[in-house]
């Protein structure tokens, strides 16, 4: 219960943030004019829609016209690092976050967008479009069902 009341909580407090919304990376997808891996900000604060800037190029998606939500995890070991720095860095891990947003534009057709999210942004912005979409958000697999769930 007391749990459940912190989450909660943590999510009031998310979701009525002040400030810009979270940078991130647009990998790819349907965004006509738009090049791959260009700086993008995501907004979801709004209660009536998703927020995109995308390179100077503003996307507006109202929440109702989400229709999917996927989270991968791509993991790299770092071995361009071992050659030049030091072997230790085999050990680690390198794991980027994709995020995955399905929607319908103004003229009903699908489109997407693919964005890359920081490591420290990925759980809240998962939690956030899961709770203003309705949707559940759908793992490639489940190291990314664990990375996303924490």
């Amino acid at each position: 219960m007391q749990r459940t009341l912190a989450v909660l909580l943590a999510l009031s407090s998310l979701l009525q943030a002040g400030g810009p919304g979270e940078r991130v990376l647009y990998v790819g997808g349907t965004v006509a004019g738009v090049p791959s891996h260009s700086s993008a900000e995501i907004d979801v604060r709004d209660q009536a829609a998703l927020s995109l800037n995308i390179k100077g190029k503003a996307i507006s998606v109202a929440w109702s016209d989400v229709s999917n939500i996927e989270y991968g995890l791509k993991v790299d070991r770092r071995y361009l690092e071992a050659i030049l720095i030091s072997p230790i860095f085999l050990i680690a891990k390198r794991r980027s976050h994709f995020l995955t947003i399905g929607y319908a534009d103004a003229d009903g057709k699908q489109q997407a967008v693919v964005l890359e999210v920081g490591k420290s942004d990925i759980r809240q912005l998962l939690v956030s479009l899961e709770a203003r979409t309705g949707r559940r958000v759908e793992y490639q697999d489940e190291e990314a069902r664990k990375a996303g769930k924490g």
